[in-house]
């Protein structure tokens, strides 16, 4: 008898140990982040940002009481932030913003009363403002924007009465819009966009309270328009959401944050030669919407945003190979 209890005790002890070994397994998640250099201004969602070279910049927005002009630069390596020229234009929130070559572009967006339809470029050389010409497509605000191949592109949003889906490119060297046909999507506010390997990919975004599950790739030699496995393809993806934030590292493209119903902070991680979608860590700070990001190709960072009406100004690197430690 004796013997049989202390065979039986040694059996439960080593599935013990086996199940929590499986367990510890189990935990790991794949990501990390590592908090930054908080930022030197005041908290807001809804500004714009783009990235130069090593520099991310940042500017406008609102922060839940006024409408903001000010702009500024985050060194990448370095870790610090360095206040720029105030943006030349009016105060604005949900404006656009992307880089061309080594200038910056802020356009368009909503100043609190109306849609806005001026463009304006920015040179970090001479850290100058010089008005251009005109959006194209008149005024708008929640537009999707991105820079590639020489050329900015705007698209999407909302012109004060109803939401679209037509696309305009920015020549910089003329100073010139022209309107861009074949987006097959839908209507859409909110929107995001994230660039891999020359071709920019674009989803999520709502029209009349109804979230957007398509997915687009566009191809800026071409300019064709292909869609993609639809962002709730596959019965574990959760996507789906507006007022997120792309970002690509590594080859790879993520949609961080946004708005589901609520703040989120989940993020997601897409592969373009499977078309496919992976979750991996969320966000290891507040979950928010209206965020920016800053992306180089090889980094990437998450920073403002809001959740409810509280207004944020810390900044996140994610590290989407890591293994997520909250002990960092």
């Amino acid at each position: 008898m004796k013997n049989s209890k202390t065979l039986l005790i040694l059996i439960i002890s080593m599935a013990s140990l086996t199940f929590t070994g499986c367990s510890s397994d189990d935990d790991t998640d794949r990501g990390n982040w590592q908090e930054r250099s908080v930022f030197d201004g005041t908290p807001r969602s809804n500004s714009i940002s783009f990235t130069i070279g090593n520099f991310g910049y940042m500017g406008t927005g609102y922060d839940g009481d006024d409408y903001l002009n000010d702009f500024w630069q985050y060194n990448i390596e370095g870790n610090y932030w360095v206040q720029k020229a105030d943006f030349e234009g009016v105060a604005r929130s949900s404006a656009s913003g992307f880089a061309i070559d080594e200038k910056g572009y802020v356009g368009v967006g909503f100043d609190g009363d109306d849609e806005l339809g001026d463009f304006w470029e920015y040179n970090p050389t001479t850290n100058e403002w010089t008005q251009k010409a005109d959006f194209g497509g008149g005024v708008r605000r929640a537009a999707v924007e991105f820079g590639i191949n020489g050329k900015g592109y705007i698209g999407t949003g909302n012109d004060g009465d109803n939401d679209k889906k037509d696309f305009w490119k920015y020549d910089p060297i003329a100073d010139s819009w022209s309107e861009l046909v074949g987006f097959g999507g839908e209507k859409r506010i909110d929107a995001t966009t994230f660039t891999i390997n020359d071709k920019v990919y674009l989803g999520t975004g709502v029209n009349n309270g109804l979230y957007k599950v398509d997915f687009w790739e566009f191809d800026p030699t071409t300019e064709v328009w292909t869609r993609k496995n639809d962002l709730d393809e596959d019965d574990d993806y959760s996507v789906v959401r507006s007022n997120a934030v792309g970002l690509t590292i590594g080859g790879l493209g993520y949609i961080a944050t946004g708005y589901y119903g609520g703040a989120v902070g989940s993020i997601w991680e897409y592969d373009p030669t499977l078309d496919e979608w992976e979750e991996i860590s969320d966000l290891e700070a507040t979950v928010r919407q209206d965020a920016v990001a800053f992306s180089n190709g090889s980094r990437g960072f998450v920073l403002m945003g809001r959740t409810g009406s509280l207004y944020l100004d810390d900044i996140y690197e994610l590290f989407p190979l890591d293994d997520y430690d909250d002990e960092d």
